[in-house]
C-alpha cells in the first residue's frame, strides 16, 4: 500500500473524479454534493493499494471558536475506505499524515464521526467534545445539539476544555 499526500489542486480533474467515485462507493449513497465541497480545498491523504485508490482523509483549516480565542483548527473530512479494502489498517494509514499535518500546522485537530467510527478516533487519541456545540451562522450563534456527542478533537497546542463551548465557522449543509 502506497500513501500519498496532495493538495486539492493537485488531484486534477481526472483525480477528482477517482476520488469522488470512492468517496461516493464508501459512503453507499449518503455522501452528496455538500459533502463533497466540504472535503475540497486542504489536504488529502490518498492510499493506492496495487494501483487501486482504497482510502482517503482530507484536512481543511477551518476555525473554532474557543475560550475567547478563534482557533487555527484542521478538520478532518470525507475519511474512507473503499468496501473491497476494509480491515486492512487503510484507514489509520491515511489518518497518519493528517494528524501529523495537524499536529505541526494547526492549533488543534477536529471532526465529526459516526458512532461506528468513535472507538477507531479514540483509540488514536481524539476525544469527544462533552460540552455545548455551535455554529457561527450569518444570524449569530446558533447552538447545535444535534451534533453533541459527535464532535472528537485532537488537543495539539492549546488547552482545551472538553466540557466548554465550541463554535464552528460558517458553511453550507452540516456546519460540522
Amino acid at each position: 500500500m502506497d500513501v500519498t499526500v496532495v493538495h486539492t489542486a493537485d488531484l486534477g480533474p481526472d483525480g477528482r473524479a477517482e476520488l469522488r467515485a470512492l468517496l461516493d462507493l464508501a459512503y453507499g449513497g449518503d455522501f452528496d454534493d455538500s459533502d463533497w465541497e466540504h472535503a475540497l480545498g486542504g489536504m488529502h491523504a490518498l492510499a493506492r493499494d496495487d494501483g487501486v485508490l482504497a482510502g482517503h482523509a482530507a484536512l481543511v483549516a477551518r476555525r473554532l471558536l474557543h475560550g475567547g480565542r478563534a482557533l487555527r483548527a484542521g478538520y478532518v473530512e470525507a475519511v474512507a475506505v473503499h468496501p473491497a479494502h476494509r480491515r486492512r489498517g487503510i484507514a489509520g494509514a491515511v489518518m497518519e499524515p493528517v494528524e501529523r499535518l495537524t499536529r505541526g500546522g494547526h492549533e488543534m485537530g477536529a471532526l465529526g464521526s459516526s458512532e461506528m467510527a468513535l472507538p477507531f478516533y479514540a483509540g488514536r487519541g481524539w476525544q469527544r467534545w462533552r460540552g455545548p456545540l455551535h455554529a457561527l451562522t450569518p444570524s449569530g450563534i446558533v447552538e447545535t445539539p444535534d451534533e453533541r456527542g459527535g464532535i472528537h478533537v485532537l488537543p495539539v497546542g492549546v488547552p482545551l476544555d472538553l466540557d466548554g463551548d465550541l463554535t464552528c465557522d460558517w458553511r453550507d449543509a452540516d456546519v460540522w
